[in-house]
């Protein structure tokens, strides 16, 4: 008789893309374990052979799901040709690839009693992504004049709060009149930093 073979890393993403479906859909709390076995298919000790903890599953679907926004982001900017039309283009970014039903998830799981604290500071760490890609704009925009010098880390941070600020309309807002407001951000921020 053959022995079965076991792809570790192909359960393993098995297991983030259907938690990701669930989470975002029930939420975390609501979301058990024997939920994401059931629609996998793979047992509960595989799920816990690679995620100690349904908290430490959480944080890795949502350091994965950061890492490919950050990778989307760079395939994108290697598309625009200049820190202006880079700042427009992840205004657009930033709204077409917002998930707010994973985040609010993320933000009911911070807010539980007992969670741990390494838990909530990855979370709250996954801000640096957009953040280091809204400073690497704003440093690029200085370094070829289009920018006035300023202090980058303080700017990003403003974006990204205008932007942050704008994602809670993603679902209750018309896609076409909040892409205006994304675009508005991009030229007022923009008109304030230019060179």
């Amino acid at each position: 008789m053959a022995k079965r073979s076991y792809d570790s890393e192909r359960v393993r993403q098995d297991v983030l893309r259907e938690a990701e479906g669930l989470f975002s859909r029930k939420g975390y709390t609501a979301t058990s374990i024997a939920d994401i076995s059931k629609v996998t298919g793979h047992s509960k000790g595989h799920i816990y052979y690679h995620f100690k903890s349904k908290e430490e599953l959480f944080v890795a679907l949502a350091q994965q799901t950061m890492r490919k926004w950050g990778e989307r982001w760079q395939e994108r900017a290697m598309t625009c040709s200049s820190p202006p039309e880079k700042l427009y283009a992840i205004a657009d970014f930033v709204m077409d690839n917002y998930q707010q039903d994973l985040l609010k998830a993320g933000q009911e799981l911070a807010s539980l009693p007992g969670v741990q604290p390494s838990t909530v500071q990855a979370l709250y760490g996954l801000a640096v992504t957009p953040m280091a890609a809204y400073k690497a704009i704003i440093e690029e925009g200085m370094a070829s004049g289009d920018f006035r010098q300023c202090d980058a880390e303080r700017l990003s941070l403003l974006f990204g709060a205008w932007l942050g600020g704008l994602n809670s309309f993603v679902h209750t807002m018309d896609r076409d009149t909040l892409r205006g407001l994304y675009r508005e951000t991009a030229a007022l921020f923009l008109r304030s930093i230019s060179g």
